[in-house]
């Protein structure tokens, strides 16, 4: 299998795996080259701004139309009921997601965690974590509820699409827009990690505003897929994502099967080591937002439907300052994992693979041991945070835990005991 890949976030790509695949000077021709098919696949609406709108052109073996009568599957682990019942603000902490004893696919291996809105709204996200050990056999996925956001932690991933191959790797995305059908194989044997479902207005690269024109995640390293078919024929599954249940068709064929393509509504992906880190260099912390990678904008100027944060390697040079993130109450909702290290607000008891979620207002930071070794740090050296990767999925709403999250066994149900070593140190006599 080759991998090849094109530069850019939001860009109109042009690719054909076979020369002159692509029609000159109109999408749907009375008869396209090769005897393909064209299809339009619409991720916006079509009087949708014409820098807001999204849309590809894939010339196919088969239409997209052709497979059997979709039947609903039985409700398991991965879903969008996230309940109307009461939500505790506590803080909570999970273990890494065990890994399956059965062969479990990428797709079954899904794990709701929390989320809010829902698919029929347009509006909120589904966070998920999977844990899997075999490829997706004769089995292909799409999601006609959101985009997908997918974290790896451990594990590569081959993610087959219809417009072609992306390979990511730990510390790297990928980014699987709404309605795109895909497979997922496993070089490593086996695989675990993160996927937030947005469920609202597509991910787009923020705005640097005072930054500037350069920072943060730039847009040329931002990788779509060239084109690559699969033409085989079997007795094999589609699975769709359909207003919050999965249902399942019998397909005859390979759906991966453009042979060209055109547009920007297209999968992609990132290496989360090239993100630009912004930092003081005097005084204090501007606020975690520079760390902001992708954002899901809402009816709100300025307030996100959900925005995806990272912690990277930085170094932290600000005086008389205490330097881990500080202790914070937000109107944001977020849920955090780590890929790679550890995380510098903590201690012990978040690890790799591992989630927390301090919802709205819930006060949450630096546990006791954390805080008494930033308080006496040397703040006149800078500090270097190496080999880490952190991350965030802020929401706007209150996320709402799933009933298998709040009883799961890997849920640390001591969590929030990290801050009762925390020392009274006020002195009214004393500055």
């Amino acid at each position: 299998m080759t991998l090849a890949y094109q530069s850019g976030f939001g860009n109109e790509f042009a690719t054909e795996a076979l020369p002159g695949a692509l029609p000159v000077g109109r999408n749907s021709p009375q008869r396209c080259p090769y005897g393909l098919y064209a299809e339009q696949l619409s991720g916006t609406a079509f009087t949708a701004p014409r820098h807001q709108n999204h849309r590809s052109w894939l010339y196919r073996i088969r239409p997209s139309a052709m497979h059997g009568a979709f039947e609903l599957l039985p409700e398991g682990a991965f879903h969008n009921v996230f309940g109307d019942g009461p939500v505790s603000p506590e803080q909570m902490r999970w273990n890494p997601l065990p890994a399956p004893t059965a062969p479990t696919d990428f797709l079954d291996g899904l794990y709701t965690m929390a989320g809010n809105g829902g698919p029929g709204a347009g509006v909120g996200v589904g966070i998920h974590l999977y844990a899997a050990n075999r490829s997706m056999q004769g089995r292909y996925f799409y999601d006609a509820d959101g985009e997908l956001l997918i974290v790896p932690q451990q594990g590569r991933l081959v993610i087959r699409t219809e417009f072609g191959v992306l390979e990511v790797e730990p510390q790297e995305i990928a980014l699987i827009p709404r309605g795109i059908r895909f497979a997922v194989d496993l070089p490593d044997g086996e695989a675990r990690g993160y996927v937030c479902e947005n469920l609202g207005a597509g991910l787009r690269l923020p705005d640097l505003g005072p930054i500037g024109s350069n920072g943060l995640a730039n847009p040329r390293d931002f990788l779509a897929p060239v084109a690559a078919w699969e033409d085989v024929e079997g007795d094999f599954e589609l699975v769709a994502k359909f207003d919050g249940r999965l249902w399942r068709a019998a397909i005859g064929h390979s759906p991966l099967d453009v042979v060209a393509w055109h547009g920007n509504h297209v999968p992609c992906k990132y290496d989360l080591r090239r993100f630009n880190t912004i930092g003081s260099i005097s005084y204090d912390h501007p606020d975690p937002s520079i760390f902001l990678v992708l954002t899901s904008p809402s009816d709100t100027p300025g307030v996100g439907n959900m925005d995806f944060v990272i912690f990277p390697p930085r170094i932290l040079a600000m005086e008389d300052t205490f330097r881990p993130p500080w202790f914070h109450r937000n109107v944001a909702s977020e849920f955090m994992g780590l890929v790679h290290g550890a995380y510098d607000a903590k201690a012990d008891g978040f690890v790799p693979g591992g989630a927390s979620l301090h919802n709205s207002f819930t006060g949450h930071g630096p546990d006791a041991e954390t805080f008494e070794k930033a308080s006496a740090a040397d703040t006149s050296k800078p500090h270097y945070i190496r080999d880490t990767m952190a991350f965030m999925f802020e929401s706007r709403a209150v996320l709402r835990p799933t009933a298998q999250a709040v009883a799961a066994a890997h849920r640390q149900r001591q969590y929030v005991a990290c801050w009762h070593g925390l020392k009274k140190h006020f002195n009214q006599d004393k500055r």
